[in-house]
């Protein structure tokens, strides 16, 4: 891994996709804190950016809250419901436009997200800036084919006790 203190850093965190994963595989939360300290390493933060989704209860106030004082900038947007029942929200495109954006000025970008649909995204900034983009994201829920496009991948479910939060209750039927 090609890491030096004078890299400039950017860590662009897709939330649903950690969370989802983090739930899926192993019924806990992420600590998204040492995800961050992880991404970053002994290197220069410029830009640490959250996405999230808002929901209409409004739970998930406490949780950005929390991101911001971690030294995440938060960026949400509301749920879209469409008739029928069907739900979406995604930041995608976003989190593409902001890593184009800020790989023009930084050395590195950090994608915390396993989703496959950022390989374009991935090699467009590698050929047209020569940002290193590196990947951050549960192995098992990662894009194979997003793994070979980075630069490099941390697969958080290598250190699960460092990435995950243990609330010392004993979920059943979920691996650890």
């Amino acid at each position: 891994m090609l890491r030096s203190k004078e890299q400039r850093v950017g860590v662009l965190v897709d939330i649903q996709n950690l969370y989802y994963s983090a739930k899926a595989l192993y019924g806990k939360k992420v600590n998204f804190q040492k995800v961050l300290e992880e991404s970053v390493g002994e290197r220069v933060l410029i830009r640490a950016i959250a996405y999230g989704i808002k929901t209409l209860e409004g739970q998930e106030e406490k949780f950005f809250e929390a991101l911001a004082k971690q030294g995440f900038e938060v960026k949400t947007k509301d749920l879209q419901l469409f008739p029928g029942g069907a739900k979406k929200g995604d930041w995608d495109v976003g989190i593409a436009v902001d890593a184009i954006k800020l790989s023009k000025n930084l050395d590195v970008i950090v994608l915390v997200s396993g989703d496959g649909d950022y390989i374009p995204l991935v090699e467009y900034i590698q050929s047209t800036t020569g940002c290193r983009v590196e990947g951050v994201a549960f192995g098992e829920s990662t894009s194979a084919k997003l793994g070979e496009a980075l630069d490099s991948f941390t697969d958080l479910s290598e250190n699960k006790k460092k990435f995950l939060i243990y609330t010392g209750k004993q979920e059943s039927g979920v691996r650890k």
